[in-house]
């Protein structure tokens, strides 16, 4: 899954404001795993029968037609614009399981320089799982990469779990896993944190901690509000970003569908 970062200046404030609500709401670090949900490279067996592309977990709903557009900065000065698409397609992925398709473009003074093509399900539990996805970056308008790009159930890749039915602090959690190029990791440290972003204030917001066993030294917060998804990113090390929620609308069927590149072609 794409992942951004925060600016380093506003960094002591950010994890002061961090740690202080966290210690206000109750939210607790616990380190305890859940049994249920996949740990690093465990391999998983999922039955198709039980998946479903309508996805309307509590803090991932992605509904079709809706468009949430994010404002990244960091520590340099440079702005971003993340255009996320819940689109209309579904895909078969390799492992037997039908997934929602969810764009996701990156652009830097108007020119994409990252477009993603993720895919989502949700089993019967109200678990959302990450399949995989299709990415390209770019650079001058040229394709640079498609470095990241793995499908569950091809090459080793196993799917992972991008959101907990019943979220509660202490969860941990596989999210991706193609080993040596994906294989992120997922806690819940908190479900009672406010934040304030562009788009406006937010309650009973979840907070977790993203980590990448490839890459050490990569540590994000991300928050999701109820009934909305993911409003906030802050990259605390690793990286020097922050990415607020906008914006978000409703667009017609076909929006985001075009090739890499060009997503709406």
């Amino acid at each position: 899954m794409r992942t951004s970062p925060m600016g380093r200046a506003g960094l002591t404030i950010a994890l002061s404001a961090i740690m202080l609500t966290m210690a206000c709401s109750g939210g607790s670090s616990s380190t305890e795993a859940s049994p249920t949900l996949p740990q690093r490279g465990e391999t998983v067996k999922l039955d198709p029968a039980r998946f479903s592309t309508t996805i309307d977990n509590t803090f991932m709903p992605l509904v079709p037609g809706t468009q949430m557009t994010y404002r990244g900065t960091d520590e340099e000065g440079t702005v971003s614009t993340i255009t996320v698409t819940v689109t209309d397609q579904t895909k078969k992925i390799a492992n037997g399981v039908t997934a929602r398709v969810v764009r996701d473009t990156a652009r830097e003074d108007g020119k994409i320089v990252e477009d993603t093509r993720d895919w989502f399900a949700q089993d019967d539990h109200g678990n959302v799982w990450y399949l995989g996805e299709d990415t390209a970056t770019f650079e001058n308008g040229k394709l640079d990469s498609t470095e990241g790009s793995f499908e569950a159930g091809v090459d080793g890749a196993q799917a992972g779990v991008a959101m907990p039915a019943d979220p509660k602090p202490g969860l941990a959690y596989r999210q991706e896993y193609y080993k040596g190029h994906a294989e992120d990791n997922g806690q819940v440290l908190s479900t009672r944190e406010m934040v304030d972003v562009k788009k406006g204030h937010y309650s009973s917001v979840l907070l977790t901690k993203d980590t990448s066993t490839t890459d050490p030294d990569m540590l994000e917060y991300k928050f999701y509000a109820p009934g909305v998804g993911n409003v906030l990113i802050l990259d605390i090390a690793g990286g020097s970003e922050r990415e607020e929620l906008a914006s978000v609308k409703k667009v017609p069927a076909g929006t985001a569908t075009g090739p890499l590149g060009h997503p709406d072609d």
